[in-house]
């Protein structure tokens, strides 16, 4: 019961708006007790999904929306417990979904390996081809079993798996089981290739070497092992190329060895947005956001963006709306 009350405080967080999440606080132990019986008895089932598509970034996507209750609430139970033991797993440079890595951690990082120039480079880049959708539920369960030994616990993973094709985007419990999919293959990559700079980011994946001959044999390797371990395929974008010269787009970054730059679209998404702003009419969520891009800029050589797209108009209109100084402009 602790761990359920837990998991709706968790999951209520920014939804207290939601007529469902007013409905569990209008009689809170009601709705847990309901939810221990459930699991308690093995005689939960998942809801139905609510799907619809979200296009972003030039993709279609389809997205899948349980119910907040008892859905929601149980992947947070679920998540408590086995968060910690799944970290276990996990590689030191793979980011997506986890406390304390993220995008930000990922770029550190980057920028880290970047500094020793003749191992990094060349850039070997790829991505899964339709990721969510292909992971194979057999597979999954067996890599999930190879911590996780509680016959419950297998149950009622088990139930959710098998409740959509593939791994449903817009599951909380999705993103941690995408990530768990391919954990034994990053330890591989790192052990069997041995590959010293390695990164993903869910199903984006760079390898940093300083033989371009070497990163191609690598990527067969890679290929081959996706396919017939896992029933993954690498999409046909696939590069190798020189550091240097390219920069490697990742992480919505381009990566130099002396220089991070923000990627060209989200730049543009920025400019699109203060461009809308009204003059002395600026709300909460307008500050949000721009200072959410101002997060992108203070980890890249994004100096002379702030300085010169940005007008003195828009920053006092900012510094007015959230009642505190904009930070220094961005380190160069």
């Amino acid at each position: 019961m602790p761990n359920i009350r837990l998991a709706h405080k968790n999951a209520r967080r920014g939804k207290c708006h939601y007529s469902e999440v007013k409905m569990v606080d209008a009689d809170p132990e009601k709705y847990f007790n309901e939810i221990h019986e459930l699991l308690k008895n093995k005689s939960f089932t998942n809801s139905p999904y609510e799907i619809f598509s979200r296009h972003e970034k030039g993709k279609t996507r389809e997205i899948y929306k349980l119910p907040y209750y008892p859905d929601r609430i149980i992947h947070h139970c679920i998540m408590q417990i086995l968060e910690p033991i799944w970290m276990s797993v996990f590689i030191r440079d793979t980011y997506a979904s986890m406390k304390n890595r993220g995008i930000h951690d990922g770029v550190r990082r980057m920028k880290t390996f970047l500094k020793n120039t003749h191992g990094t480079e060349y850039c070997l880049k790829m991505d899964v081809r339709k990721f969510y959708p292909s992971i194979n539920h057999d597979i999954l369960k067996t890599v999930i079993r190879r911590k996780i030994k509680c016959e419950d616990t297998l149950w009622l993973l088990d139930v959710i798996i098998d409740s959509a094709p593939g791994v449903p985007i817009g599951n909380y419990l999705s993103q941690y089981m995408a990530n768990l999919y391919l954990a034994y293959f990053d330890h591989w990559v790192k052990s069997a290739l041995g590959i010293k700079y390695y990164s993903r980011y869910c199903d984006d994946i760079v390898l940093l070497h300083h033989d371009k001959s070497f990163l191609r044999r690598a990527f067969y390797k890679i290929q081959e092992y996706l396919h017939n371990n896992l029933r993954l395929d690498i999409k046909s974008n696939w590069q190798i190329f020189p550091t240097t010269v390219r920069g490697i787009d990742f992480l919505g970054y381009r990566f130099f060895g002396s220089k991070t730059i923000i990627r060209k679209s989200i730049v543009k998404e920025f400019l699109k947005k203060i461009d809308k702003l009204t003059p002395n009419i600026v709300s909460p969520g307008d500050v949000n956001s721009a200072m959410s891009y101002y997060g992108w800029f203070v980890h890249g050589n994004a100096n002379g963006l702030w300085i010169n797209k940005v007008t003195n108009n828009v920053k006092m209109m900012l510094i007015g709306a959230c009642q505190y100084s904009i930070p220094k402009p961005i380190r160069t």
